[in-house]
């Protein structure tokens, strides 16, 4: 299977080792899944930046937020019998989990698109309260009525929620607190408003019955949501058969609103595909990709903090009206980017796919 990703020459554009720790004590472990958008001219990142102390052979340790939002690092012998660290990402100690980083978002911007350097005077956006203290990871930034909303995974003890801020200037943010309780994620909110009303997709999560579908939801107001309905699921045996998810806000066009997204299989691979909705009823899919529009395949794409992985929640849509320019996370590690052609997009859109 071949993808119809056109990735930059110059991937990675961002790894670890570009950017300096939020505090001293810390590294930053991995670069993931940016937000995107264009202001003041220049293309824009909002990157999370994953952080952890140092690590050594014998102890185990990662950071958390406390509740009144200082910092405190966990540390648990290697070899405790209670603590199961299989796996690179989630820890379990006597029952319990934790991340292995603790995440923040950090704003990013370019003016090619290309080399991407941190400006002075724009603050990290950090985990704020009880259902942060495991920190905010992978943000989408919709452009909606002059304002940008911030939907992102807020982390705690508590479970997976969504989380929402907003901006005008990227300086000063208003929180409207969990948009979406546990257990929810990879929300992404529609560009304009749809008969009235408000839209976003999301992802609820279920271990027992169903399974990690994409679902959209409706609002009044932006803040209230409602009216949720499950519109892609999972397909057996395929690119996207454990878990699919939303990227960025929808792209409208003159066929419907295109959704790029992503989805794993049993074997924890992370590909990228895409639907269609119907423009004035998004909550009907008229088509969807039966193969995957991008695979892992660069070598920064196999291997990393997470190997075998791209994952995108922000493009842009370039002038020419038909180039997408994807910014991904690539292995769970490195930010990177790749063109695809709506032309391309639209002609393995399948409607007895949906």
């Amino acid at each position: 299977m071949k993808d119809i990703a056109k990735r930059f020459e110059g991937n990675p554009l961002l790894s670890p080792a570009d950017l300096k720790p939020s505090i001293d004590g810390l590294e930053i472990a991995c670069l993931l899944n940016p937000g995107v958008f264009e202001y003041d001219g220049k293309t824009w990142l909002l990157v999370r930046v994953a952080e952890r102390p140092k690590q050594t052979d014998d102890v185990i340790s990662f950071p958390i937020l406390t509740k009144s939002g200082g910092m405190e690092i966990m540390k648990i012998p290697a070899n405790d019998p209670e603590l199961d660290a299989s796996d690179a990402r989630v820890i379990n100690y006597k029952g319990l989990d934790y991340l292995t980083t603790l995440s923040h978002l950090r704003l990013l911007c370019s003016d090619d698109g290309k080399n991407f350097y941190q400006p002075e005077g724009y603050p990290l956006l950090t985990g704020e309260g009880i259902l942060q203290t495991f920190g905010i990871e992978d943000c989408r930034v919709t452009r909606l009525e002059e304002k940008y909303h911030l939907t992102f995974t807020a982390v705690s003890d508590n479970g997976v929620g969504v989380g929402l801020r907003t901006t005008t200037d990227w300086k000063n943010f208003d929180s409207h607190g969990m948009m979406l309780p546990p257990h929810n994620k990879d929300c992404a909110i529609f560009e304009e408003k749809i008969n009235g009303k408000y839209y976003a997709l999301h992802r609820p999560s279920s271990v027992d019955i169903g399974g990690n579908f994409i679902w959209i939801a409706s609002s009044p107001d932006g803040i209230h949501w409602g009216d949720h309905r499950c519109i892609i699921k999972t397909r057996k045996d395929k690119w996207d058969s454990k878990r699919v998810g939303a990227g960025a806000a929808p792209i409208k066009t003159d066929k419907g609103w295109l959704e790029i997204y992503h989805g794993a299989n049993a074997d924890h691979q992370y590909c990228l595909g895409a639907f269609l909705m119907d423009i004035d009823d998004p909550t009907k899919v008229i088509a969807r990709t039966n193969d995957a529009i991008m695979i892992p395949e660069a070598p920064y794409e196999l291997t990393g903090f997470f190997g075998n992985v791209v994952f995108t929640n922000g493009h842009v849509v370039q002038p020419d009206g038909d180039t997408i320019t994807v910014y991904y996370g690539a292995s769970d590690e490195f930010v990177c980017g790749a063109d695809f052609s709506l032309k391309d997009i639209f002609s393995l859109l399948k409607s007895d796919h949906v």
